[in-house]
């Protein structure tokens, strides 16, 4: 003999009282989903202008932390402008340079936060960075690991194929928890 076909309403009961009773369940809600953070690369930026600003990036804080202030100098703009939340503004390549010599050689490195590199194309001018980097002393190992945020806008020249910084904002500096 063979069993009657259920009907639409009653397999809809059935699966409402499943759904009910494993919702009941005594098992722990699950674990909300990580943050969303934004791709390293933004979908406006083509990846050789990320790849472009990054190495000036790293060729900039290479010679920062080795103190190549030949270097870092030829990486500046003449009339760079450099804006720093607890110290103030430095105006001109020679300050700059002269202020990392004083306060910066053989005290502080600096390092890029992995995956906070944005990149930006600014058109007819360059390019804007932004990130977030950490400070460490290995002269004072017990002072804490700093860390901020920074945006810099670099200008690059099609004639001589350069990149040169121009204007830093580095702000919102901490110690790192």
């Amino acid at each position: 003999m063979e069993k009657p076909a259920r009907s639409a309403a009653a397999t809809f009961l059935v699966m409402l009282l499943s759904a009910t009773a494993l919702a009941a369940d005594d098992r722990q809600p699950a674990p909300a989903a990580p943050p969303v953070i934004p791709p390293t690369r933004p979908a406006t930026t083509p990846d050789d202008l990320f790849r472009a600003v990054a190495l000036q990036d790293a060729a900039l804080f290479d010679a920062y932390n080795r103190c190549d202030l030949e270097k870092f100098a030829s990486l500046l703009d003449d009339d760079i402008e450099f804006y720093h939340d607890h110290g103030g503004v430095t105006r001109g390549s020679k300050a700059l340079t002269e202020s990392i010599r004083k306060n910066i050689c053989g005290q502080t490195t600096r390092e890029l936060v992995p995956g906070s590199l944005e990149v930006y194309p600014m058109d007819n001018y360059g390019a804007i960075e932004i990130g977030v980097h950490r400070f460490h002393h290995p002269a004072a190992p017990a002072e804490p690991v700093g860390e901020g945020r920074f945006i810099q806008l670099w200008q690059y020249d099609k004639g001589n194929h350069t990149w040169k910084l121009t204007r830093v904002l580095s702000f919102d500096h901490h110690a790192v928890k």
